[in-house]
């Protein structure tokens, strides 16, 4: 047994590659590490199911948009058919993909779905920013060329804001939340 120990060790660091005769099995370079290859987990061994790793080491794609065909999120098990929403009721949740960060030994796939993670995709729009453009600039359509509506934009821009009606009405949808930016995504996060 102390042989095939120094010998194993002997190989290892001293000689990459070299068989030592009566230890094979002893030194194994196995890489499989789920039910496959016939290895069965073992809550008691120093590895931990890859699922269950923590985020630091894992690193997990967006949600997948799957928006307008509801039924390849539906045969997946996971996927966005809607994005954004004002309030929590009105947003989806989903699975998204992960795997483990290189040189992270765990027991498993690899590549699993994780979390609960919700619909929500951002774009750049800030409320602040959009805000001041609707007071201060509104009645040129400034809030609206920001938010990406440039038909309505132009339209407010050669009327004066709707003679300063469509300016007023902008800023009350805007702070009642019906005032969003037109590519469906939701307001960047200030933190």
């Amino acid at each position: 047994m102390w042989a095939c120990t120094f010998g194993v060790l002997f190989a290892l660091f001293l000689a990459p590659g070299s068989r030592i005769g009566g230890c094979e099995g002893q030194l194994s370079n196995d890489t499989c590490r789920n039910e496959t290859c016939g290895r069965a987990f073992d809550p008691y061994s120093p590895l931990v199911l890859c699922s269950s790793l923590p985020d630091a080491f894992v690193e997990c794609d967006g949600p997948a948009d799957f928006s307008g065909n509801a039924s390849q999120a539906e045969l997946l098990g996971y996927g966005c058919t809607k994005f954004g929403g004002t309030k929590y009721e009105e947003v989806q949740h989903t699975k998204v993909q992960c795997r483990c960060l290189p040189d992270i030994e765990c027991y498993g796939d690899t590549e699993f779905l994780r979390g609960n993670e919700p619909c929500v995709k951002y774009s750049g729009y800030n409320f602040l920013v959009a805000f001041i453009y609707s007071v201060l600039l509104g009645f040129g359509g400034a809030d609206r060329f920001y938010l990406g509506y440039t038909g309505h934009a132009v339209g407010k821009l050669i009327t004066l804001g709707g003679v300063g009606v469509w300016w007023i009405v902008d800023v009350a949808l805007l702070l009642s939340g019906h005032l969003t930016p037109e590519d469906g995504s939701n307001w960047d996060r200030y933190y």
